[in-house]
């Protein structure tokens, strides 16, 4: 009887074992395959992003919208809508449209970004897209001095939550060069201390192996490159070589890049023949 009931036991618990193996691997399946559905419109919003068209970003937004109850991937489908309307604002602000669309695109980005963070606390990147939209945000508000400071204060909390979960994210580093460089020497900040971050993210990525994940977030070294360029270009001092240098190290990713191509490296030039 005893041996009977053992191996009743014994039973039961290989059943629940192989329903669970079996679970698991169709849920693994299905995941596979959601992914596969949605790398696709990824690529066509960073692609968008780089080539500065609008109307393809917003149309990735839009694609996206049918994996969004997807339980094991809303947290990333989440972010990547977030970052097409956050690119929007981005190269629209680059491309002079009009600032009360600007402001609704960062609003749209901001409740995705929260969104990814919902579903997943420990995905810092959707922080690091929610820092930058509320420091465009705080731009947008400077003459109304008591919103700015409520903006800024909740991205000074964001960005000591995101440094203790992973301060050598590279697009972390991207995105806390602005508050650096608009930050007064005394306190921290300043030029300098803008562009010693643009380097310190451009070593770490350099260290960093691409992932295999088509929905985790990878991009951020010709951001910084990017950045590097237009500090270098707009510092006290101004450093034309270097900036033109990282211009076209930028390009040289992505040449393509409407913004670096069409608008920073022509001002970088023009700058570089005046001083000559």
């Amino acid at each position: 009887m005893i041996h009977m009931q053992f191996a009743e036991h014994r039973a039961v618990r290989a059943t629940f074992c192989v329903a669970f193996l079996a679970f698991s691997v169709a849920s693994t399946t299905r995941a596979d395959e959601t992914t596969q559905q949605v790398a696709p419109i990824v690529a066509q919003i960073q692609h968008a992003d780089y080539a500065g068209d609008q109307a393809a970003m917003q149309k990735g937004y839009d694609d996206l919208k049918t994996f969004v109850e997807d339980q094991q991937l809303a947290s990333r489908v989440r972010y990547w809508r977030g970052f097409a309307q956050w690119r929007r604002a981005i190269n629209g602000f680059n491309d002079s449209v009009d600032l009360k669309e600007l402001e609704q695109d960062l609003k749209t980005a901001l409740d995705e970004f929260k969104i990814a963070m919902e579903k997943d606390p420990t995905f810092v990147d959707a922080k690091v897209g929610t820092i930058s939209c509320l420091g465009f945000l705080a731009f947008m508000n400077r003459k109304d001095q008591a919103r700015a400071k409520e903006l800024v204060g909740e991205i000074l909390t964001l960005v000591k939550e995101a440094d203790e979960m992973a301060s050598d994210n590279q697009r972390l580093i991207w995105v806390r060069g602005p508050i650096l460089w608009n930050t007064p020497p005394e306190r921290g900040g300043g030029q300098d201390k803008a562009i010693e971050n643009y380097h310190r993210g451009l070593e770490i990525s350099s260290k960093i192996k691409a992932s295999d994940d088509a929905l985790q977030p990878s991009w951020g070294k010709p951001e910084l490159m990017m950045s590097l360029a237009y500090s270098y270009l707009n510092a006290n001092k101004p450093d034309v070589n270097a900036a033109e240098r990282y211009a076209r190290d930028a390009l040289a990713i992505v040449p393509y890049w409407h913004y670096v191509r069409d608008i920073l490296l022509p001002q970088i030039l023009a700058a570089k023949a005046k001083a000559q």
